[in-house]
């Protein structure tokens, strides 16, 4: 009897998850035809066909689906057996594939990673950056080993471990009525309306839950695809936005005409690590996140 390749399988999850076969062959570094070719091998095993394909447009089956979501454990599974294989060997060593939103990573990796190859050189970390929905279905999937997000999120039964609180300033052009040398709070920030990230990203969510009681709204004729081009879009005048303090320590307004103006009363968000309580690198991720502390408290030195 032939049985199906994990690598079948995880081809399979990345499909269900994306139900397009270009997202889902990036997602799982190979080519469309490649991904193509080991679906169809996967249909030809089983015997059944898995998704419906069209011009357009991918539907799993509802035999896909299952064995979809059977698949995912069991890679989980595989995974956490290379972590436990991977532990005996030390701390912080092998292959270790992080996953993190693009609104914290880029901002706390560029600087830890020398340390990481300084302090730890057999470690071969491949980071990824993704939106946190994709990032928890990566981890569940056994794609990712661990991933920085931000909370609140649905994060189900992962481990998670704390990092740090992440808050707010206000970002204006030059010559804003808002800008001001003392904290201002959610009434003054009523009925105004922010210029975000898409939707999608969890900061847009975020910021406009950064103020519980007030009334602010989102642009909807403007939305960015990032941190810094949402700076610039504010350095144009084209409006005002919520910044983290992770990003502005990191220095994304340096050399912009952005003006800051304190905020007090907001509701942060909270960065985390998180992985698979069923994980057996638990000591490597705490570890890590101890590191992530440390670079986030010299950001703001």
């Amino acid at each position: 009897m032939i049985l199906p390749t994990l690598r079948q399988l995880r081809f399979l999850v990345a499909l269900a998850d994306e139900l397009h076969f270009g997202r889902a062959a990036e997602t799982c570094l190979v080519t469309q035809s490649t991904l193509s070719t080991g679906l169809r091998e996967l249909e030809d095993i089983l015997g059944a066909p898995l998704a419906e394909r069209t011009k357009r447009s991918v539907l799993m089956t509802p035999l896909g689906e299952e064995i979809a979501a059977r698949a995912r454990a069991m890679l989980a599974e595989a995974q956490d057996i290379v972590e436990l294989a991977q532990t005996q060997s030390g701390t912080l060593r092998g292959t270790m594939k992080l996953g993190t939103i693009p609104t914290v990573g880029p901002f706390l990796f560029p600087r830890l990673l020398p340390r990481l190859r300084d302090s730890y050189p057999d470690l071969r970390l491949y980071m990824r950056e993704e939106l946190t929905e994709h990032l928890i279905a990566g981890l569940r999937a056994g794609r990712l080993d661990v991933i920085l997000i931000a909370l609140p999120f649905e994060t189900g039964d992962l481990e998670l471990e704390p990092l740090f609180e992440d808050d707010y300033q206000l970002a204006t052009a030059p010559g804003h009525r808002l800008i001001s040398d003392r904290a201002i709070g959610g009434p003054d920030l009523d009925d105004e309306t922010l210029l975000l990230l898409e939707r999608g990203h969890c900061l847009q969510r975020h910021a406009l839950s950064a103020f519980p009681d007030t009334h602010a709204k989102q642009d909807e004729t403007f939305a960015a695809t990032s941190l810094p081009t949402l700076v610039a879009m504010v350095e144009e005048g084209l409006g005002i936005t919520l910044l983290p303090q992770l990003a502005i320590d990191a220095g994304v307004t340096r050399n912009t005409d952005i003006q800051l103006t304190p905020l007090f009363g907001t509701k942060p968000r909270e960065v985390v690590l998180a992985w698979r309580k069923s994980s057996a690198r638990s000591e490597d991720f705490r570890l890590l996140a101890e590191l992530l502390r440390e670079e986030r408290a010299r950001l703001g030195t």
